[in-house]
C-alpha cells in the first residue's frame, strides 16, 4: 500500500465571507469547542487572532513540511464560488502559481457538480489558468450526483477523488476514480460539525482504519488534510496530521501523487 496526500484549500482570507455566515458559524463553533475542553484558551485566542490578521491559509508552511518530508502532494484549488468557498479568481490564480513552482500539481476544488456546461467552464478556464492538460478534480463537500462522474469523464478529467469509499481505483471511462480513504475531519468531527475527539482519541481511530484498510488489500490510501488546519489554532488537527505522515514512514508506507499512481496503474493495464 502506497499514501497518497492531498489538500484541499477552502478559504485563503477572512474577508473574503463578508456576505456569508462563515465567520459567525466559525466562532459559535469555537465557543463549542472551548466550552466542552475540546480547545484550550490558547487555540481560541489564536483563532480570534487569525480574523483579525485576515489569514485562513496556511498553504506555504504546509508546502514546506511536505518538501521537508518528500511528500509529493497535491493540493485542489476553486476556480468558481458555492457552498462557502468564496476567493476570488485572482487569489487563485496566485496560489496556482505558487504551488506549481514549489514542484507541487495543483488541481481543481470543484463546485459544479450538476450542471455539464459549468463543470466544462471550471475545467477550461482551471486549465488556461495553470497551463495543465493533465487535470484532476475533488468537488467540494464531495459532493455528486449519478451522472457527475461520466460528466467529468466526458469532459476530459483525468481522475476525481471525489467519493468517500474503500475501494481500490477504478475506471469510468477514460478517467480514474480514487476513492477518498481518510479525511482529516471525519476522524476528528466524527459526525459532529465541530471537534469531537482529542489526539490520542484520533490516533487511535485513524490507526484502526489504516489496518482496516491493509486488510482490504487497498492499494492507495488516499488521505485529505484541509490547509486550514496547519496551525496551531487548530493544534489538535496540525498534531494528528504531523503525527500521521510519522507513522506512515514509520510503517514503511511510501508516498505517491495520484498522477504517479495512474501511471503505474495505466502500465498495468497494458501488460
Amino acid at each position: 500500500m502506497k499514501a497518497i496526500i492531498s489538500h484541499d484549500v477552502d478559504h485563503i482570507t477572512v474577508f473574503e465571507h463578508k456576505n456569508d455566515l462563515i465567520i459567525p458559524k466559525f466562532l459559535i463553533r469555537s465557543l463549542i469547542e472551548l466550552k466542552e475542553k475540546k480547545i484550550t484558551c490558547k487555540e481560541y485566542k489564536l483563532r480570534l487572532n487569525d480574523i483579525f490578521k485576515n489569514k485562513w491559509q496556511n498553504i506555504s508552511e504546509l508546502i514546506e513540511f511536505e518538501k521537508r518530508n518528500k511528500i509529493p502532494s497535491t493540493f485542489f484549488v476553486g476556480v468558481s464560488n458555492g457552498k462557502g468557498l468564496s476567493y476570488s479568481i485572482n487569489n487563485a490564480a496566485i496560489w496556482i502559481r505558487e504551488i506549481l513552482e514549489a514542484g507541487f500539481d495543483v488541481g481543481i476544488h470543484g463546485i459544479a457538480f450538476e450542471d455539464y456546461n459549468n463543470i466544462k467552464n471550471e475545467y477550461e478556464l482551471f486549465k488556461k489558468m495553470s497551463g495543465l492538460n493533465k487535470i484532476g478534480i475533488r468537488m467540494h463537500y464531495l459532493r455528486n450526483n449519478s451522472e457527475t462522474l461520466n460528466m467529468l469523464s466526458n469532459i476530459g478529467y483525468q481522475y476525481d477523488t471525489s467519493k468517500y469509499e474503500i475501494k481500490n481505483p477504478y475506471k469510468i471511462g477514460n478517467m480514474w476514480e480514487f476513492p477518498l480513504l481518510m479525511m482529516d475531519g471525519y476522524i476528528i468531527e466524527g459526525s459532529y460539525k465541530w471537534q469531537s475527539l482529542n489526539l490520542e482519541n484520533a490516533k487511535e481511530s485513524t490507526i484502526k482504519l489504516i489496518e482496516d484498510v491493509q486488510k482490504k488489500d487497498i492499494q492507495y490510501l488516499t488521505i485529505l488534510f484541509h490547509d486550514r488546519y496547519f496551525n496551531d489554532s487548530f493544534w489538535t488537527w496540525k498534531e494528528w496530521y504531523i503525527w500521521l505522515i510519522e507513522y506512515l514512514k514509520k510503517n514503511h508506507i511510501p508516498f505517491i501523487s495520484y498522477k504517479e499512481a495512474i501511471n503505474k496503474l495505466n502500465n498495468k493495464e497494458n501488460i
